[in-house]
Parts: structure tokens; C-alpha cells; sequence
């Protein structure tokens, strides 16, 4: 078995794992109060779903993807400066400011009709849709103007740090009362923890809950933060991961 994708869910239903055996690709539920028992393997490529088709591996020793089966997407990185190369471009987009708790903020874009989804997606905690404009091109010049102030992308262990937190108020409506927003997005994930979640990779553990693409584990007495974008490409056996990983304080 491999791990060969995630779902982060958002809204109605749980997460869950891709896993791939023998060419089929199966989900690995992950909803509040299961039990994983995995052991991580070498990593390697995860290849790719070709839906019907099945799953075809690959040995590579990139991970979480070789260059043959990295899919790269034209909006990463862009600026407005394109020329529209996907259908998705010329729908309309929104402009958004996302708050990840305390104090970390980012600006970006999605289609209108996905933006509660993306927010969610991403994790983030409190959100603001400050334009509406007709096409992907010119979101994309929105942000990058806005970027010079708001980054435009937050790394998930600075995520992390801010889960036990709440979002500084003063601070966020200071950042939201410059833009005018058309809607404001309170997310609550269900995932309630005491102190922060101990960044680690691993599979083996009572399931808290996920928040954007982290799954909180439970495990002897620490509660684990794990990106799940880490655990693409590992080999899986079932049963308990016995190695030891590092605990909280609050374990001993």
C-alpha cells in the first residue's frame, strides 16, 4: 500500500487518505475518533490515478512526485501577466484575505463559486472577500498589488503554531477596515487543543480531527499535527508505528 493523495473535505464530510494497492485507489477515512495503526515505509513517487483505469506507481525515488508525474499549474506563481491559459481563467474570481491564528494574514484568489471551499481547504480561521472581478487575470493583478503588504502564501508549521491561539482581533480588523469587504467567514473545524500540536510524520494515533490538509492525531498522551501532503508517497503496513517520536511536556 502507498499513500497516493489526500482530501481535505471541506464541509459536509470527513478528510480522508488516497491509498493505493495493487492498482486501486481506496479512501482511508479520517473522521473524529477513529483509530490509524500504519507504519510509514521508504517514500518514493506516487505516480498517478488514472481514475478508471486504475493507479500506476512508480518507483522514482522523488517524492511526494517525479518530474514525469509532476502536474505543474500555470496560476501558481502568476501574476496577471498571462494569457489566460486555462477555461477556469475567464470565469469570476474573487480577492480574498485569509487569518490564520494569531497573527499571520494572506491575500488570494479562487474562483467566486469556490471560495468558502478554498478557504476551508487552506485551514484558515477567519476570511474576508474584499473584491469581485470578472476574470482570473485580473485577480491575479489585485493580489500581486496587494502582496507588497500581505503575503500571498503561509507555510503549514506556521499554521501549525497557531492552533491553540485565537485570531488577534485587533489586528485583523485592522488589516480588513483598509479593503471594505463585501463578506466576512468565521471557520470552526471541530479540532480543540489545549497546547500545540507536536509537528510530526506519522500515521498511528486516535484522529482529532483535520484543519485544511493537517490531520491532529492523539497518541500516549500528545496530540500531533501532521501535514498530510508529507505522508504522499510513503509504502504503508498495517499495524502500530512503535518508533519513538517526540512528546509533549504534558505527556510525562
Amino acid at each position: 500500500m502507498q499513500v497516493v493523495g489526500y482530501e481535505t473535505m471541506p464541509g459536509e464530510g470527513a478528510a480522508a487518505l488516497r491509498v493505493a494497492d495493487a492498482g486501486t485507489v481506496d479512501r482511508v477515512p479520517l473522521e473524529a475518533g477513529s483509530e490509524l495503526a500504519y507504519a510509514l515505509g521508504p517514500r518514493h513517487c506516487a505516480g498517478v490515478d488514472r481514475g478508471e483505469e486504475g493507479h500506476q506507481s512508480c518507483q522514482q525515488p522523488d517524492a511526494p512526485y517525479c518530474d514525469s508525474h509532476t502536474s505543474t499549474w500555470p496560476c501558481a506563481r502568476c501574476t496577471g501577466n498571462c494569457t489566460k491559459p486555462l477555461e477556469s481563467c475567464d470565469e469570476e474570481h474573487a480577492v480574498y484575505l485569509a487569518a490564520f491564528a494569531p497573527d499571520t494574514f494572506k491575500v488570494g484568489v479562487t474562483r467566486s463559486w469556490r471560495l468558502d471551499t478554498r478557504l476551508r481547504e487552506q485551514g484558515a480561521d477567519r476570511a474576508a472577500h474584499i473584491r469581485t472581478v470578472e476574470d482570473g487575470r485580473r485577480a491575479r493583478r489585485v493580489e500581486a498589488g496587494i502582496a507588497d503588504r500581505v503575503p500571498d502564501r503561509v507555510r503549514v508549521p506556521t499554521k501549525l503554531r497557531g492552533f491553540d491561539d485565537d485570531v488577534d482581533e485587533s489586528a485583523w480588523r485592522a488589516l480588513v477596515a483598509d479593503f471594505d469587504p463585501i463578506e466576512e467567514f468565521a471557520f470552526d473545524y471541530g479540532v480543540d487543543v489545549d497546547s500545540r500540536p507536536v509537528a510530526e510524520t506519522m500515521l498511528t494515533g486516535t484522529v482529532r480531527g483535520t484543519k485544511g490538509r493537517v490531520l491532529v492525531l492523539d497518541r500516549r498522551g500528545t496530540t500531533y499535527g501532521v501535514d498530510m501532503r508529507d505522508l504522499v508517497g510513503h509504502d504503508l503496513t498495517e499495524g502500530a508505528d512503535d518508533r519513538e517520536v517526540q512528546s509533549s511536556l504534558g505527556a510525562f
